[in-house]
């Protein structure tokens, strides 16, 4: 079994206090899913062998691998002892000799790239999205976001249009992943605020819970859209910011 972070297809993104990002590069290459494929436990390689087609496979092995060499490194644990349980909306938790472990993190992943966000304590949730020029916007426009960001939407064009359009996709998938309510929090009930769409970092509460904030960083640059979402006040985000 390769030594944890011998693996040649990630790297270090950012760090937000004790909030580590990593990038995992997803590109078709049969050596590097070949290693992936030693980190992975029978259950998980079972896994892999149902998706139908090769892109999905590729990213959950390589993807699925990293997380566990990250979570190894941390939790000062070899790749054998690491299993996954999961929430009532299938948020996958780290587990050793059938405990909870104290990390928290989150994966996403698009195309050629994949993120994956981790931290010693605190919710958190990280979305990735690689811009797609083919993609029908304005039926989402219309159906996800609320009348102030449709309005920030309609006064743009082209490549400005996509970057904002994506910019509050992720945004959004990030904080929903963050509460661990996946599918079952409908994003079209609650908008961006104002200042971070313009900007890269702020706060945010839902309506339903105004006492409960979020801090939201957006990573994404030319190459691709990325958000992290993570709660206010938690070690997990330090204090920056």
């Amino acid at each position: 079994m390769p030594a944890p972070g011998g693996l040649p297809w990630w790297g270090m993104m950012r760090e937000i206090g004790a909030i580590r990002v990593a990038h995992v590069d997803l590109t078709p290459h049969a050596g590097r899913e070949a290693s992936a494929l030693l980190w992975l436990d029978e259950s998980e390689q079972v896994q892999w062998r149902r998706f139908l087609y090769p892109g999905p496979r590729r990213r959950f092995a390589l993807c699925r691998a990293v997380l566990r060499s990250l979570l190894c490194r941390q939790l000062g644990c070899a790749n054998t002892q690491l299993n996954f349980g999961y929430g009532c909306h299938g948020k996958p938790f780290a587990v050793i000799g059938n405990h909870p472990a104290p990390i928290s993190f989150n994966v996403s992943h698009s195309d050629r790239r994949g993120l994956i966000a981790y931290a010693p304590q605190g919710k958190l949730g990280v979305d990735v999205e690689e811009y797609d020029l083919r993609r029908d916007m304005e039926l989402l426009i219309g159906t996800v976001f609320g009348p102030s960001e449709r309005a920030d939407l309609a006064q743009l064009h082209g490549h400005h249009k996509v970057r904002l359009f994506y910019k509050l996709w992720t945004i959004k998938e990030a904080l929903i992943k963050a509460t661990g309510a996946g599918f079952s929090c409908d994003v079209a009930k609650f908008e961006v605020p104002p200042a971070l769409r313009q900007g890269t970092t702020g706060t945010f509460t839902f309506p339903q819970h105004p006492t409960k904030e979020w801090r939201v960083e957006y990573l994404g640059n030319e190459a691709f859209a990325g958000s992290i979402a993570y709660e206010a006040g938690s070690d997990a985000g330090g204090n920056d910011g």
